[in-house]
């Protein structure tokens, strides 16, 4: 059980985070009947005890969302169907008061325990607060060790991580660039520092729940073959993990944002030939090279569940089309790395093509292809 939800908040931020998830436990047990609900999970960061803290003048603030998972006995789609509008109007209600986002995610604890080893189940399995329910027997099972997360599983984090970097290269052409636009930009940019080191570690086996011991894990990890952007790598974790534990609020100038993008996509390009090179057992020298190659991107995944997954969104009509048997998220990266790294993709008829196709979208302008890739990456990222 973790003790509190920041590293160094202050007391007044501990207890108001405590007294909120208090009153959400409370508004929950009105929501969900006793006989229905198993338990209420508190996850994400402040549910690992490391929850961003954002120093104002007024004292220590909570920066990052609150993430409970309420687990539910019976059927999960009638569950979502009784709940999810009363559990989303309480979100509503609740957010303003808590000075931060508060989501619920509608799940069981039979469903947790059996989940595959995924980099959320380990993160939910081993840094967790029970705000309801029995602790002991969520952690019946053995919890996942880093070890069994598979490869793949790298390569969706590496995927979220440089989404948000295509989502803060649009923000940079935005105009007027706002004093939001450029706390969009400077989130993600630190997201992207942190997430590039927490891949390394994934795709070696060697990731933890708590960022302080993956950093201290990436310092000394030797790798077997000489990578001469590892170091690079670790000075941008360092400055990551930084930034989740006190966030501050971006106000640098246009040109740093854009210096560091360059340098972040510059760096992910690395890392993403890297790795999928190393996944998919086939040499990617660019990123054209890796969109246009017609390899599987997601071999793990069932044939025959794509099918039905690809006519449940895009329809019936995509089973006629070309591969209707390969999995959604391929769409997603090859679009990403076009997008993200290949500078002709909109002015090359061929590859502007291709993106239509991959995001079935008659999009022309960057900021409609990226509107089109951010709908299908909230499906499949």
């Amino acid at each position: 059980m973790i003790s509190r939800f920041t590293i160094d908040g202050s007391p007044a931020l501990e207890k108001k985070l405590a007294q909120t998830c208090q009153r959400i436990a409370s508004e929950v047990r009105e929501v969900i009947p006793n006989g229905r609900l198993e338990a209420l999970l508190l996850g994400g960061g402040y549910g690992r005890g490391q929850g961003g803290v954002l120093k104002t003048e007024s004292g220590d603030k909570p920066y990052n969302d609150l993430e409970f998972y309420v687990c539910l006995r019976g059927n999960e789609i009638l569950n979502r169907q009784k709940y999810q509008c009363a559990l989303h109007n309480l979100s509503e209600e609740i957010s303003p008061d808590a000075g931060l986002e508060v989501e619920f995610k509608i799940s069981s604890l039979e469903k947790l325990q059996k989940s595959p080893p995924t980099m959320f189940a380990y993160d939910l399995v081993w840094g967790h607060q029970t705000l309801i329910g029995d602790d002991e027997r969520f952690r019946e099972r053995a919890a996942p060790h880093a070890s069994e997360i598979p490869l793949f599983e790298a390569t969706r984090l590496l995927m979220n991580r440089c989404s948000g970097l295509l989502f803060a290269k649009e923000h940079l052409q935005r105009k007027p660039f706002t004093a939001d636009d450029a706390d969009f930009v400077g989130r993600n940019h630190a997201k992207a520092q942190l997430g590039f080191g927490d891949v390394f570690l994934a795709a070696h086996g060697k990731y933890h729940w708590d960022c302080r011991e993956r950093h201290q894990r990436l310092s000394n990890f030797s790798p077997e073959h000489n990578l001469p952007w590892l170091e690079e790598v670790r000075r941008h974790h360092a400055i990551g993990m930084e930034f989740k534990l006190h966030p501050q609020r971006a106000a640098n100038s246009m040109e740093i944002f854009c210096d560091h993008q360059r340098e972040l996509a510059h760096l992910g390009l690395k890392i993403w030939l890297w790795l999928e090179s190393k996944r998919l057992k086939q040499i990617f020298t660019t990123a054209t090279d890796y969109a246009l190659s017609s390899i599987d991107k997601c071999p793990e995944t069932n044939p025959i569940r794509n099918l039905l997954v690809n006519a449940k969104v895009f329809g019936p009509q995509m089973l006629r089309e070309r591969k209707p048997s390969r999995y959604p998220r391929e769409r997603l990266l090859h679009s990403l790395v076009l997008m993200l790294w290949e500078p002709a993709a909109l002015t090359i008829p061929s590859l502007r093509h291709r993106l239509q196709i991959e995001l079935r979208t008659n999009a022309i302008t960057f900021s409609e292809f990226v509107k089109a890739y951010e709908t299908l990456w909230k499906h499949f990222n």
